[in-house]
């Protein structure tokens, strides 16, 4: 092998799959490039492409974006070695009822055969069950929002140097049944007394690994997220006024945060957002960070082994 066919073959060619609504579009973007580029390692070179489905329903601008500044979809049939397929804001009851959910489960099944490894991450997961496996995901009571700590339940490769517990960023609806996974062979890689399977997988041929939580949040990303429920609520776009994420805000903070919500609740208005007091919740804690780094540079040495030892890889 020539010194340039080697660099090729230690070249991890990922593909982000970006079906986040128009309004989380480039962050999602932002917050995967960056946790990629802090992840790998100086002998692991990380060729990152973005990618959308198009049928997810999107605005002008937000097509225009996706024109700009991402490859067109069909070119990833060309092959990747890693694979990460996001999730989206539900329109329909029912995942199936999507009008993306054909070409989704085409992407899923095109995974098994053709990447190394694929990441599936919040709706992302859930689909990917539903699909594979034939598992519903459960809605929760209320929006499950917040920091929650996770240990290791077994022994992989993707949690090499991992602490024996972390924190780990959660926003979501719905949830998996962990006793449904664990009874399809799914192994449950790290747990949350709180949120429950944070992280899994299974071996398709192609290593598949479900996130739950959001290994890629920044620090500011769930108040970003409960700002915009606020809004909703303010708009009458929600009947609930939505709970403050959890473990996220010191007590004074959460002391302010509550003054708000009484004040929103008596003079509901959507003016009233320009009062959120952002600068004073602005989070500026991290925890889990690391731990998103060790599992992220695992991941990618996991992909770039497993692609060295291919026969294609040995034939270059």
């Amino acid at each position: 092998m020539t010194k340039t066919s080697s660099a090729a073959a230690a070249t991890v060619k990922l593909a982000v799959v970006n079906n986040m609504p128009d309004a989380a579009l480039r962050t999602t973007e932002r917050q995967w490039r960056e946790l990629m580029a802090a992840a790998r390692g100086d002998d692991c070179a990380v060729d990152l492409r973005f990618f959308s489905l198009p049928e997810v329903p999107r605005s002008y601008t937000g097509r225009m974006h996706v024109a700009d500044n991402y490859t067109d979809v069909a070119e990833l049939w060309d092959g990747v070695d890693g694979l990460i397929v996001t999730g989206t804001e539900p329109i329909a009851a029912n995942l199936p009822d999507e009008p993306y959910w054909p070409a989704l489960t085409r992407l899923i099944d095109w995974a098994r055969d053709n990447t190394v490894s694929t990441i599936f991450s919040c709706l992302g997961a859930h689909a990917a069950v539903r699909h594979l496996s034939g598992i519903d995901r459960r809605p929760l009571g209320e929006k499950l929002s917040g920091i929650f700590e996770c240990s290791p339940t077994g022994e992989h490769s993707l949690l090499a140097g991992v602490p024996g517990s972390w924190r780990v960023p959660h926003s979501r609806h719905n949830e998996l049944s962990e006793a449904e996974l664990v009874a399809n062979a799914y192994q449950v890689l790290a747990h949350s007394p709180e949120a429950g399977a944070d992280l899994f997988a299974k071996d398709y041929g192609s290593l598949f690994v479900f996130l739950q939580g959001h290994l890629e949040y920044d620090g500011g990303a769930l108040l970003r997220e409960y700002r915009r429920d606020i809004k909703r609520f303010l708009a009458g776009e929600s009947a609930r006024y939505p709970a403050m994420p959890r473990n996220y805000f010191d007590p004074e903070v959460a002391a302010v945060l509550a003054e708000f919500r009484a004040q929103a609740i008596e003079d509901q208005g959507i003016d009233l957002i320009e009062n959120f007091p952002a600068d004073a919740a602005r989070s500026r804690d991290f925890p889990w960070r690391d731990p998103a780094i060790c599992i992220a540079r695992n991941w990618l040495h996991y992909i770039s082994t497993h692609k060295a030892a291919s026969p294609e890889s040995a034939a270059v």
